[in-house]
């Protein structure tokens, strides 16, 4: 690998925003630079794996901004099938959901579409992306070239997949990769969760931007050893919503949807302000979209990718020779 331009990549979650992250990545593999490993959460989480999935199929780059801007987010609402009875009461089909099943949403399509994607590039399980690391601090069994976090909600902690499945008494190289994704995903209330019957009991495993929506730390050495290369990440939190429509909320269902929104929304604004991780940051900011507006126009799917790709040419153009050593950049 050419040190200078390899990095690890961490993506920041935030639904259908996570069409930034895609233009941030193109521009920067137009700028020659790679990624030896990518760490990501929610949408992070589904535009790392085909990221990962691409490279390890040797596809070109581009086609991940092609299988982006048509995915119809529309269709990862939908609904089992008891909802047939609710189907004149939207609101009434999404609390029965939420109530029997606590998500108004099965996700079953967001899953099924992951899966036939990373199928058609060669990955399956997270064994497909294994792959040989010397001189990494993590250990062999640790040698991914993606890493997804969920929030598990069972024992009140973040997880790292596949990193921590072994430990729950799972082969990680057995995992199926869209099964995470989805995991990472899972909104509270709006998606159902994914359940991991682990050696503790069963797990519930919901949306990673609960606990980790940017994982910038997650390739960090900790072996006190030189960094190989830096990470970067791409963030899209920014104080969104200042110009957003207001929506009045009218009932308890309203109420508990939109707190849940809010929460998350809050911490993809705060949850990492260190100057150490904001040094190695690039901030996309799209504006005018909501992480949950899933009947994105043609329009604003390519304003969010314009908004990343600028972002991240502004960032290259200011880094010509790349991150410095005395930046705070070590990873494993």
């Amino acid at each position: 690998m050419d040190d200078k331009r390899t990095i690890d990549l961490v993506l920041e979650g935030g639904g259908v925003k996570g069409i930034a992250l895609v233009g941030a990545a193109t521009a920067l593999v137009e700028n020659g630079y790679s990624f030896a490993r990518i760490g990501g959460s929610s949408a992070g989480a589904m535009v790392g794996a085909i990221m990962a999935a691409m490279q390890h199929a040797n596809e070109p780059f581009s086609r991940v901004d092609d299988i982006m801007r048509t995915i119809d987010y529309m269709a990862f609402l939908d609904r089992r099938p008891g909802a047939r009875f609710l189907k004149w009461w939207p609101r009434g089909a999404d609390a029965w959901g939420a109530l029997f099943h606590l998500g108004a949403h099965p996700g079953r399509h967001m899953e099924d579409w992951t899966r036939g994607v990373l199928a058609d590039l060669g990955v399956k399980n997270f064994g497909d992306l294994a792959f040989d690391d010397p001189g990494s601090a993590l250990p062999p069994g640790q040698s991914y070239r993606l890493v997804i976090t969920a929030s598990d909600l069972s024992r009140q902690r973040a997880m790292f997949l596949p990193w921590d499945l072994a430990a729950h008494g799972k082969d990680p190289d057995e995992y199926s990769v869209a099964r995470a994704v989805r995991a990472s995903a899972a909104i509270p209330f709006l998606f159902e969760p994914v359940r991991l019957k682990s050696k503790y009991g069963m797990l519930t495993l919901a949306d990673g931007s609960l606990l980790r929506s940017y994982p910038i730390e997650i390739f960090d050495r900790n072996d006190g050893k030189p960094s190989r290369w830096p990470t970067l990440g791409v963030r899209l939190s920014s104080p969104a919503g200042e110009r957003a429509k207001a929506k009045p909320v009218t009932s308890p269902v309203s109420l508990l949807t939109n707190l849940i929104k809010t929460t998350v929304d809050s911490t993809q604004v705060r949850h990492v302000s260190d100057p150490a991780a904001i040094d190695r940051s690039i901030f996309a900011k799209p504006k005018g979209v909501r992480w949950t507006d899933f009947d994105l126009t043609t329009e604003q799917r390519t304003s969010l990718f314009e908004a990343g790709h600028q972002a991240a040419t502004t960032w290259v153009a200011k880094h010509p020779a790349g991150p410095q050593a005395s930046e705070p950049v070590h990873t494993q």
